[in-house]
């Protein structure tokens, strides 16, 4: 049986949905239960708050990177021993991909994961501005689509007393009930910047302080057992599972950058790789060295344009990187990892792995791609197709000819490559997720395994011990 869920979507972004359901899930944890935290779509700074207010790992619900059969496993996987889980949905209800030659709902959307996990909706809507036509709102979503099922509304941004009371009539005559009314007075505002909230990992102790003020402001404001009484869920599947048929033999070490600066990774991709049988280590590049006998590394995306400074000081284990690229260990890094592998990241020099410059730029990319690997490398053979998810405002500018790590089309169907491999390294702004590839896993823990026992040979060789 698979746990209980609810799903909190909105009307439109900006409606509170972050603050929400963090509250929802820290009241729920602080009321004694065991709460499961996910995020719809491909974001990475939601699920860090959600992982605070619950305790356990923020996992991501996308059926557009992983298709819509891994959405239930992944669920199950990240659930089954809660609970309740509580799901944040991403943008409008309805809003996704668009898929013309579909009738349902829009790819990736809310509504669509609600519909995978036979799930209910909690439509939070801003009351601001709002009276008795709220009830209109809640009708049209509440038909607008016949799969989805709205259980209840939370209102948010309540005026008063009396503006509650109205808002509530127009929900009843939709035949909604309503589970919560926030009032505007305490309404909570989480640092932002040019990619959305600070990270949990950045904003430190004032994150935690903010988690426990959406935590009380739910808890005081929204009926948690109604809440608790409507979620559900089926999926009547099986567990998704990081387990690997045959895990490469021998002891392989694969850093994880992690920190302030390295924040984006979605958690099956070190799972997949410890299955693969790497020990994954994680270190700070702000502060740390590479881990002891490091085979291999991963550096994920995050926002080390707001900490080029202190990454740029600690050049110890930037000349560990260097080293380790010149060996031709396999090296895989995503977004922000792109921009510290080259030669400088606006003016302040980086690792000099990939000669080149990273500039931070006023133009937001984002969006889904539909991409095939350009060439072999270290995690994927040539010809792999995968989708994923570009989200920068960075800019790289190689100074040397790479061969690019993919290929695709942008927003505007114009043919893009992305990033380069070179050795061991496959460095690319394209987010991919893991549970969607997990060859790719194998592969590169493979790629390690064979580096590490090169390596080996080559330094017996050096000290003149391959002539004993």
């Amino acid at each position: 049986m698979s746990t209980p869920a609810v799903v909190v979507a909105a009307p439109s972004s900006g409606s509170g949905k972050t603050t929400v359901a963090t509250g929802l899930m820290g009241a729920f944890r602080r009321a004694g239960r065991t709460v499961a935290p996910f995020k719809v779509g491909p974001d990475f700074i939601d699920p860090g708050y959600h992982a605070l207010a619950s305790g356990r790992p923020g996992r991501n619900l996308d059926p557009v990177l992983v298709d819509d059969n891994l959405i239930g496993p992944l669920f199950r996987h990240g659930s089954d021993d809660a609970d309740l889980a509580v799901v944040e949905g991403v943008m409008g209800l309805f809003d996704g991909r668009i898929d013309p030659l579909s009738s349902g709902p829009a790819r990736g959307s809310t509504a669509h994961v609600a519909g995978l996990l036979g799930a209910p909706v909690i439509l939070l809507v801003d009351a601001r501005g709002q009276s008795h036509s709220i009830g209109a709102v809640v009708h049209g979503f509440s038909t607008f689509d016949s799969s989805v099922h709205l259980a209840g509304v939370i209102l948010n941004r309540v005026g008063s007393a009396r503006h509650e009371a109205v808002l509530r009539q127009g929900c009843e005559q939709a035949g909604v009930p309503v589970l919560g009314a926030i009032p505007r007075a305490d309404e909570l505002t989480v640092p932002s910047r040019h990619l959305g909230l600070v990270t949990a990992v950045e904003h430190g102790r004032h994150a935690v302080a903010a988690v426990d003020a959406m935590t009380t402001l739910i808890a005081r404001h929204v009926d948690l057992d109604a809440v608790a009484a409507v979620a559900r869920s089926h999926v009547d599947v099986q567990p998704w599972t990081p387990a690997i048929a045959e895990p490469v033999a021998g002891h392989v070490t694969v850093a994880l950058a992690a920190g302030r600066a390295f924040t984006f990774g979605y958690p099956e991709h070190a799972e997949l790789l410890a299955a693969a049988g790497a020990d994954v280590v994680a270190f700070d590049p702000m502060t740390d060295g590479l881990p002891t006998d490091t085979d291999a590394l991963v550096i994920p995306g995050g926002f080390p344009e707001q900490f080029t400074a202190e990454l740029s000081v600690n050049d110890a284990v930037r000349g560990q990187i260097r080293d380790l690229a010149r060996r031709g260990a396999p090296i895989h890094a995503e977004c922000a990892g792109l921009t510290y592998l080259v030669d400088d990241l606006d003016g302040h020099p980086m690792c000099g792995v990939l000669p080149g410059s990273a500039r931070f730029t006023e133009r937001l990319t984002l969006g889904y791609r539909d991409a095939v690997a350009l060439g072999d490398s270290s995690v994927h053979p040539a010809g792999a197709r995968v989708v994923g998810h570009e989200f920068h405002r960075t800019a790289v500018t190689f100074a040397g000819e790479y061969a690019p790590a993919w290929g695709f089309r942008d927003g505007a169907g114009a043919p893009v490559t992305d990033g380069a491999v070179t050795g061991g390294v496959h460095a690319a702004y394209l987010h991919a997720h893991a549970a969607a590839h997990p060859a790719a896993a194998t592969r590169f823990v493979t790629s390690a395994a064979r580096s590490a026992v090169t390596e080996a040979a080559e330094s017996r060789t050096r000290r003149g011990g391959a002539y004993l």
